[in-house]
């Protein structure tokens, strides 16, 4: 029984919540557009429930962003490279992949 509370306890770290603070969105509008409860959408924040996968598309549809961003992005890191790419209109973005291509030496797909 121990060894279960403490897999509850070290859930992974989710961004959902600086998204929604990201997107200027409250718990309620949030909970609103995905068919859920102001209580879920804090207790996914938290980490006291997990998501699943359903939940994930449904928040990231919301929130703007990809399922993969909502687990592995913080919005407001404005250091990262994807802050710059975000900022990106087309013209820059094939810009930025040409450099980063040419630091790492990744030739360019054809």
């Amino acid at each position: 029984m121990g060894n279960f509370r403490h897999r509850l306890k070290s859930r992974r770290k989710t961004y959902i919540r600086e998204w929604r603070k990201y997107r200027r969105m409250t718990q309620q509008q949030v909970a609103d557009q995905i068919g859920a409860t102001v209580g879920a959408i804090s207790q996914l924040e938290t980490g006291a429930n997990g998501y699943t996968q359903p939940m994930l598309e449904a928040l990231a549809d919301a929130l703007q962003c990809g399922v993969a961003d909502l687990l592995t992005r913080n919005p407001a890191d404005t250091g990262a490279i994807w802050s710059l790419w975000d900022k990106a209109e087309k013209g820059q973005r094939a810009q930025i992949e040409a450099v980063a291509r040419a630091i790492v030496g990744d030739p360019p797909e054809s």
